[in-house]
């Protein structure tokens, strides 16, 4: 983690042309290695791609390789306007297939869980494992309240989005502040380790709202997949102080996921909860080995 003294694994950035005129600005933290577990970081909403930064040494020490891109309209990804969760598991096989990589996990945090279960649920020849932490339930999910225990400013952006691009779009312009409303937790997480977010969040604020809108759409649409297609392990973490994304989204998806382990932390927010993500690697690790 950041500030133990240790060097980081260097990492690769490549930008990749796909055949329908996108492109995909991809990372990797050890390019050729084929020896190690690939991980495909999937990230929140707004962030750009790099790996977790707090993660990569544990994940070196671990011997998994991070590979990662930044979703469409984020970073130097083209955008790609009305993609939905499910098309997450194209862009990443082409960007796993592009590095030589046949089979690897998932771990997504916050907006990147969903897009970390799509990969599961829809290339199940490849995936090995998945990590969703502080993730949404599908937008609908029957007998789940889907915006029960959420921040109001997150209610009222979401809502917007469940309403379309044109009311989504004008709540992005109308100068509404968002209140994630972290928790003491969550911001000893932020002034901590957790600061390497200013690195991904600025950029990607810094861009506008156009890829924040179109994820924003994604989550209140349909995902194109079923999570109870999932067959992989899988292991769902979540702060029960979240108020970004309620741990009853977690809760819902242990009910649908045939394969799922919870794990619930009573103290955690939706950034602390990313310190259980280390103990999360080593998870994935096990139940990869052969």
């Amino acid at each position: 983690m950041h500030g133990t003294g240790a060097p980081e694994p260097a990492t690769t950035e490549t930008d990749l042309a796909l055949p329908d005129g996108r492109t995909l600005h991809a990372y990797d933290t050890a390019p050729g290695d084929h020896a190690r577990l690939a991980v495909v970081w999937h990230h929140g909403t707004p962030n750009t791609g790099a790996p977790p930064g707090p993660l990569l040494a544990a994940a070196d020490r671990l011997g998994l390789r991070w590979v990662s891109y930044d979703r469409p309209g984020y970073g130097g990804s083209s955008p790609h306007p009305g993609r939905d969760i499910a098309s997450a598991a194209a862009d990443t096989a082409a960007v796993t297939t592009a590095l030589g990589i046949d089979r690897f996990a998932v771990m997504g945090h916050s907006g990147g869980a969903p897009h970390a279960l799509a990969c599961a649920a829809l290339l199940p020849d490849r995936v090995l494992a998945a990590v969703a932490s502080a993730g949404l339930a599908p937008y609908g999910a029957p007998g789940l309240d889907w915006y029960a225990g959420m921040t109001a400013s997150g209610v009222a952006s979401l809502r917007s989005a469940a309403a379309g691009r044109a009311a989504k779009e004008a709540h992005a312009s109308s100068g509404a502040v968002y209140d994630p409303e972290f928790t003491p937790a969550d911001l000893a997480a932020l002034h901590g380790a957790w600061a390497w977010f200013d690195e991904v969040v600025g950029p990607a604020v810094a861009a506008g709202p156009a890829a924040l809108i179109d994820d924003d759409l994604a989550y209140t649409a349909p995902w194109g997949f079923d999570p109870a297609d999932v067959r992989c392990p899988v292991l769902l973490l979540h702060g029960e102080r979240d108020r970004v994304v309620p741990a009853a989204h977690s809760r819902w998806l242990a009910r649908r996921l045939p394969t799922a382990e919870l794990r619930t932390t009573p103290g955690d927010g939706h950034i602390s909860v990313l310190g259980s993500a280390e103990d999360a690697l080593a998870w994935l690790r096990d139940r990869t080995t052969d």
